[in-house]
């Protein structure tokens, strides 16, 4: 009979690190509280002798499971994936493993994810969250949970903020001598829609341009697609879309009725997740998507190290970053 060779064990990491077997959970779960020489070699030892960490023997012991889970309303949107990623790999870093959930824009699929990884997680990104605040608030009191692009006082929360790039946007379409101009609305229930569609009316007033709204059933390709017609018919000369998928979509649309942008209609993105991919290539708001992914993944572990953090409120600003989609109106 075959004899089935033992897993190597902590003790046996410990021994050969020349360290504690302490020191050894630290260098998988909490390497900031060692030399990074320490977690290093421990490391590699690990990795030598084919040590695995039990995190399952953990979590039955200590309760904690080393799990966060990242919840986004549309993992199709190009904008969600680089900040998924970032916040990814420095959790790794940390010794953390991420759940994704995609709730598919629904309020209520949302809820049932927060739900379901509640049992599961030490704590949540709840990112662009379509919940009524009451209910998020439900969640808070049961699990650390931090906030991205959703502004709830007293909640950790890291904010882009679109209103100065939209803003700039708006002055960019201005100078080139657009009179007349249209915003592509994103979902009602999203914090980001409300910022850039408020700073378009801002700007359209200090600038006295004509603004008009158009909304669309979802911020996908096809809907934005939809809506160029509706978009044709306000005689807008520019549009300001809600990010770069609907963007995308507006200029596939107004190519579906003859017009070449931007030589027929100037349109602008936000996000700026396509930049070059598109043909021309698009005129978008910074969107640092990334940067807010690993600022809320920062500010969660240091919750779960330290306990209550406090009311953070971080804003991460924008500004427009200008390419090809965008031109001097053609004269009547």
């Amino acid at each position: 009979m075959t004899r089935t060779r033992s897993a190597p064990t902590i003790s046996q990491v410990a021994a050969a690190a020349g360290v504690s077997r302490s020191s050894v959970s630290r260098a998988f779960t909490n390497p900031h509280l060692l030399s990074e020489e320490t977690v290093k070699n421990v490391l590699r030892i690990a990795d030598e002798i084919g040590y695995v960490p039990n995190h399952t023997a953990r979590a039955l012991s200590t309760g904690r499971y080393a799990n966060i889970a990242i919840i986004v309303p549309d993992i199709a949107n190009p904008f969600f994936p680089p900040m998924i990623k970032a916040a990814q790999e420095d959790a790794d870093n940390s010794g953390f493993c991420v759940f994704l959930g995609n709730s598919n824009e629904d309020p209520a699929r949302e809820d049932q994810l927060l739900a379901r990884f509640l049992g599961q997680v030490e704590g949540f990104i709840l990112v662009s969250s379509r919940l009524g605040e009451q209910r998020i608030r439900h969640y808070v009191e049961r699990c650390p949970l931090v906030l991205i692009n959703r502004d709830i006082k007293g909640l950790p929360r890291v904010l882009i903020d679109s209103g100065p790039g939209v803003s700039e946007a708006v002055h960019h379409l201005a100078e080139l001598g657009h009179k007349s101009i249209a915003y592509l609305s994103g979902p009602k229930r999203s914090w980001s829609n409300t910022q850039r569609l408020a700073a378009v009316k801002k700007a359209g007033r200090e600038l006295d341009l004509k603004v008009s709204v158009i909304s669309t059933t979802t911020p996908s390709y096809q809907a934005a697609r939809e809506v160029s017609a509706r978009l044709i018919n306000t005689g807008a000369t520019a549009v300001i879309s809600f990010d770069d998928l609907t963007a995308q979509g507006v200029i596939a649309g107004l190519s579906d009725h003859g017009l070449v942008v931007p030589r027929d209609i100037s349109v602008v993105g936000c996000d700026d997740v396509l930049d070059a991919a598109t043909h021309p290539s698009l005129t978008s708001v910074s969107s640092r998507s990334a940067e807010s992914g690993r600022t809320a993944l920062s500010i969660l572990l240091d919750f779960l190290r330290k306990g209550n953090t406090g009311d953070i409120r971080f804003s991460l600003d924008t500004r427009l970053v200008s390419r090809e989609t965008t031109a001097r109106p053609r004269l009547p």
